[in-house]
């Protein structure tokens, strides 16, 4: 971890702790302290990011309960030794997918994300890869993620306009566009083409 990111983990820290204390603290004062630290991690986040407090509050100070990462769900779908990338509305490309509801398993989320955004039915077949994103993408997020990458089938279905991406494309593992590295990297998406050719693929995790 290099300096410029060992403030956000601070940041990060103190956030989970007064959280942690808001759920399981009873004494009105400590409640007071949690608070104020909470605050406190929030202006840090401000302070260094640029970004607006209230926006930062809105989504690093909204949770309630013990903190524990956000799942994130991307769908490997290959046709004729090509990977389905979807592109975004500023232009890069990723693998379709994205936060999981609530009220959806991991596979029903993929498989939501995948004909939201794509347009097309998928069955999910395997997990390829579960991530800490902290260790494989930039930029760092004031939040933990967990992202799933699962293998998936065509059943049906075609690209349809949406208010997501702008277009959906089959690319070779050499030829890649420019991807929104938030999401998927160059690595993640070959790691989805190794699994692709292997029989035997045991599914990797941090």
């Amino acid at each position: 971890m290099n300096a410029g990111e060992q403030w956000l983990q601070w940041a990060v820290e103190l956030q989970s702790l007064a959280q942690a204390g808001l759920t399981y603290g009873k004494d009105v004062y400590d409640r007071e302290r949690y608070e104020r630290i909470r605050e406190i991690s929030a202006e840090m986040v401000s302070h260094m990011s640029e970004i607006p407090l209230k926006k930062i509050k809105d989504i690093f100070c909204n949770e309630s309960g013990y903190q524990t990462p956000k799942l994130d769900t991307r769908a490997a779908i290959f046709k004729e030794e090509q990977i389905l990338l979807v592109q975004e509305n500023n232009g890069k490309w990723s693998l379709p997918g994205g936060w999981c509801d609530v009220n959806v398993s991991v596979g029903e989320n993929t498989i939501k994300e995948v004909k939201e955004e794509s347009g097309l039915d998928v069955v999910a077949d395997r997990i390829i890869a579960i991530q800490d994103r902290a260790k494989h993408n930039l930029p760092v997020y004031a939040y933990g993620v967990c992202k799933i990458f699962v293998q998936c089938s065509v059943i049906g279905g075609h690209f349809e306009q949406n208010i997501e991406t702008t277009q959906s494309r089959y690319f070779s593992e050499n030829a890649l566009p420019e991807l929104a590295t938030e999401k998927n990297t160059e690595t993640q998406i070959k790691m989805c083409f190794h699994a692709y050719h292997s029989d035997n693929w045991q599914t990797l995790f941090d």
